[in-house]
């Protein structure tokens, strides 16, 4: 079981960092495209011997920019895969902003009960929405609209949109383990971050350097 546990773990690493690589190397190729054919419509304008090859490379790198109008739009679906997919790792992590200032002050076993109260809370949310969400997939399944720009691809609405109630069933499935260590006094609260603790240990860290 742990083994499975870790090669889930090194799959969401990986699979986080696959779209965070897609998204800057698509983003890079349409920016240079988008920038390239005017450096050899300029090259040919100061170089009338060669100027016509340089203007045809110069019209082929826009035609490219220009075929890339697709660009954008996998930008942003990939954007949006990243964002729910990276919810469950953020609570993994750590990752996740934690307002409990004032339940650290109460005691260990208050923590505990707060605790699971919140982690109730968080998976009743997520379960609602990764069921709600999973309704509107299946409406546009139905629908079989094509996405914007990508649809010439056979990229449908429902694919991009089915990171939805995925994303919040891998939250769901996360908050069930915090509740089972919290339920065997692994940790009192929901582990998330401490920025206010961050801080000091940053200040200290800055104090102490020569």
């Amino acid at each position: 079981m742990k083994a499975l546990q870790r090669i889930w773990e090194h799959f969401e690493e990986g699979f986080i960092v696959f779209l965070l690589a897609a998204m800057t190397l698509v983003t890079f190729v349409y920016v240079i495209l988008n920038n390239l054919y005017s450096f050899f419509y300029w090259l040919g304008d100061h170089w009338g011997a060669a100027s016509t090859p340089l203007f045809a490379m110069g019209d082929g790198i826009m035609g490219m920019a220009q075929a890339m109008t697709w660009s954008t739009a996998l930008t942003k679906a990939l954007f949006g895969w990243l964002i729910f997919f990276g919810l469950a790792y953020g609570v993994r992590t750590a990752g996740h902003i934690g307002v409990d200032a004032l339940v650290r002050l109460t005691s260990r076993s208050v923590q505990k009960y707060i605790g699971i109260v919140a982690c109730l809370c968080c998976l009743t949310y997520a379960g609602l929405l990764s069921v709600a969400s999973f309704e509107w997939i299946q409406t546009l399944r139905n629908a079989g609209i094509g996405a914007e720009d990508l649809g010439h691809f056979g990229i449908m609405q429902w694919h991009i949109g089915l990171i939805v109630p995925l994303g919040f069933a891998l939250v769901f499935i996360r908050f069930a383990e915090i509740l089972v260590r919290i339920l065997q006094n692994r940790q009192t609260g929901l582990g998330l971050a401490d920025e206010a603790a961050d801080a000091l240990r940053l200040a200290e860290h800055e104090d102490d350097k020569p």
